[in-house]
């Protein structure tokens, strides 16, 4: 996972070509999304529910993909694996990971292009 960077600077950059004045409203949907997302799965876990653990890690995955936060969406991988084999015992050292990351992916774009 160490050679995966926190943020996929060329595609930011793509983006924000893409969305120009809207980039920013994207950037902060994100990270108030990724935040309801982590409480998903944290909500998922203290429920011990696989099911609904693996599919909230999945559709955060996709999100971080999306955004360029290559990362955080394995750790999000790893989350998912853990929900589909019901391993739920290791989930808290993947979410203490994910939380962690999330911190330091939402710095990051905070300070993009500053």
């Amino acid at each position: 996972m160490n050679d995966k960077p926190h943020l996929d600077e060329e595609a930011l950059a793509e983006l924000q070509d893409v969305m120009e004045d809207e980039f920013d409203v994207l950037i902060q949907t994100y990270l108030e999304d990724s935040r309801t997302r982590i409480q998903s799965l944290r909500d998922a876990l203290a429920d011990a529910d696989s099911d609904q653990f693996s599919k909230a890690a999945h559709s955060f995955k996709g999100s971080c993909v999306n955004i360029g936060a290559p990362r955080l969406g394995e750790l999000c991988f790893d989350a998912e694996k853990l929900g589909k084999n019901d391993q739920l015992d290791q989930a808290p050292g993947v979410m203490t990971r994910i939380e962690k990351e999330f911190e330091d992916v939402a710095w990051r774009l905070q300070h993009f292009n500053q």
